[in-house]
């Protein structure tokens, strides 16, 4: 089946990556150093570009804006937790998953990723209800990280979140009712980091699996960090405690 994704950061990195480009349309008269590079790329790539009337693009993509550049792309590929563990071991890293529970906003789940993509982690896994899956909506929002990242969809999150912990890891949950400050906790070795939904936060059964729940200290009027906030906090905290060896107590 195919797919179609948009803006040339997308475009570019899906050249990058793994899925297959099957034509690329560009606005006629659309310039600029981004266009003239991914241009450049696909040619050398062998892909086709096609030069089209704004209108077409505007009637070919509708989700958000286009600037002046659409590829039709194969369906996103999900991974499975093997791949993502065996991408840790080709590294030589103690393993980094996020596991995300019900996030609903597209532009959240594509700034996870991006940020998810920049700080080392290894893969993400979602649920197969009840959560955003990877649209170009969400290509779009992560700047193109999605063709970087694995991403694994599974059927019930705490039977995978069991499976871990008997692989060794250590699964934390953010909730803002945490047990402990997130720097206070030992966030190295092998790691599954959970983050909860936009409205709802962690649901129960979630919460109760968690290893521990770890909370980001507020001082305004607002309680808690938009849940993309909040993921890119606790990840920068892993990579940090990862490159120093040290928590802060």
């Amino acid at each position: 089946m195919k797919n179609k994704i948009a803006g040339p950061n997308s475009i570019m990195e899906a050249i990058k990556g793994k899925r297959r480009i099957y034509k690329i349309f560009v606005q006629e008269g659309k310039g600029g150093k981004k266009i003239t590079d991914l241009i450049e790329l696909a040619r050398k790539k062998g892909i086709f570009v096609q030069y089209v009337e704004k209108e077409r693009l505007d009637n070919m993509f509708k989700v958000t804006n286009h600037q002046g550049v659409v590829a039709q792309v194969e369906e996103f590929e999900y991974a499975d937790l093997e791949e993502v563990l065996e991408k840790a071991r080709d590294r030589e890293e103690d393993p980094f998953i996020i596991i995300l529970d019900g996030i609903e906003d597209p532009q959240n789940f594509g700034a996870i990723i991006r940020t998810a993509e920049c700080a080392g982690v290894h893969g993400i896994i979602i649920p197969r209800h009840q959560n955003v899956e990877v649209t170009a909506a969400v290509g779009r929002a992560s700047s193109g990280a999605v063709e970087h990242m694995l991403i694994v969809q599974e059927h019930n999150l705490v039977n995978v979140m069991e499976a871990l912990k008997e692989k060794g890891f250590w699964v934390i949950g953010a909730d803002m009712q945490g047990n402990q400050p997130y720097t206070t906790v030992d966030l190295k070795g092998p790691l599954a980091l959970v983050i909860g939904g936009e409205n709802r936060g962690l649901r129960r059964l979630v919460k109760e699996k968690s290893d521990i729940l770890v909370k980001i200290p507020t001082l305004g009027l607002v309680d808690s960090l938009n849940a993309s906030a909040a993921a890119a906090v606790l990840m920068y905290e892993v990579l940090r405690q990862r490159k120093t060896g040290e928590m802060n107590g």
